[in-house]
């Protein structure tokens, strides 16, 4: 597999967050399926900026890409990097790579395609402005 040439300063927001003992598998190492819960809890920060609000202003996850570049051992202190990487009428793409605080080289990289959603109407609706805009910076 390529290795990722992501850097953290290629992202203008980063989630800090630390493994837990829970997160181990049997070999020692944070088990991958925990990659995506760690992604998940920096998507619902990076999220709050767009006033999602779950019922007629929501995002749902259509498709969700991972790249295993690297173990992580327990503990460690991780940084998670999110971007906007593709906008389209209806979705989008959620570009995150993961990183151990102080060593440039990423552990995962994931593609999450978020579809926004209109709860109420139980259907996919145009991207709210606001997501627009932020790409657009």
């Amino acid at each position: 597999m390529d290795k990722s040439k992501a850097k953290i300063e290629d992202f203008s927001f980063k989630h800090r967050i630390k493994t837990r003992w829970k997160d181990l598998d049997a070999f020692g190492h944070v088990n991958n399926a925990v990659f995506l819960s760690y992604v998940e809890d920096a998507r619902i920060l990076f999220f709050k900026r767009w006033g999602i609000n779950y019922e007629e202003r929501s995002l749902i996850v259509a498709s969700a890409k991972i790249d295993y570049i690297r173990q992580v051992s327990h503990p460690s202190n991780l940084i998670i990097g999110q971007k906007v990487s593709r906008i389209g009428t209806k979705s989008f793409d959620i570009h995150s790579v993961i990183f151990i605080e102080n060593d440039p080289l990423p552990v995962c990289e994931t593609t999450i395609i978020s579809v926004a959603f209109d709860f109420l109407k139980n259907k996919p609706v145009n991207i709210y402005q606001s997501i627009i805009d932020d790409f657009n910076i």
